[in-house]
């Protein structure tokens, strides 16, 4: 897929089917992740990639308890989440991990899978509970996640084109 065309047609994915994606494409997908820039090109992220339905479920549901979410919260039900995480004394830490995800959504769009930014670890990385979760996972215990792309195949109702406003651009020549 040209690049462009790829910026300009992804869009975030709420609703997926339940085909898992191939673990070539999965392989694919994450090399893309960690082939973005990183702050002085230290690349000291991770990235924690979830197919098991249980694990997904078991940290949406911690998370769901921990920020006050409404029943059924799930993370949109993905088949396959890719956590991104940092040591906490990285002063680039959020900004790798953004570009990183980044990177996913583009290659993930380019695939034909969709994705969506998943964002409520913030903030809640050394509560217990879901310490607790990110240990299971083999998140480090000095990383914070700084983002999450949930990923999977969009089902028939879950594509939305959005406008998008030509007014945040301000041009001085």
């Amino acid at each position: 897929m040209d690049a462009i065309k790829c910026l300009l047609e992804r869009r975030s994915i709420r609703s997926f089917t339940d085909k898992k994606i191939a673990k070539e494409d999965l392989e694919t997908i994450v090399k893309a992740a960690y082939y973005a820039p990183s702050g002085k090109n230290r690349q000291l992220w991770q990235f924690t990639v979830v197919q098991n339905s249980d694990i997904i479920s078991s940290l949406a549901t911690c998370l769901r308890i921990k920020l006050g979410r409404e029943e059924g919260y799930c993370f949109y039900n993905p088949n396959t989440v890719i956590i991104c995480s940092n040591p906490r004394d990285n002063e680039h830490a959020i900004e790798d991990c953004a570009v990183a995800l980044e990177n996913i959504f583009l290659a993930s769009h380019a695939l034909g899978i969709g994705s969506v930014w998943i964002n409520q670890f913030k903030g809640v990385c050394d509560e217990p509970e879901v310490r607790a979760e990110l240990d299971k996972i083999g998140v480090p215990a000095n990383h914070l996640v700084h983002g999450m792309a949930a990923l999977g195949y969009a089902a028939d109702d879950a594509v939305r084109n959005f406008e998008k406003n030509p007014n945040v651009v301000k041009w001085v020549m």
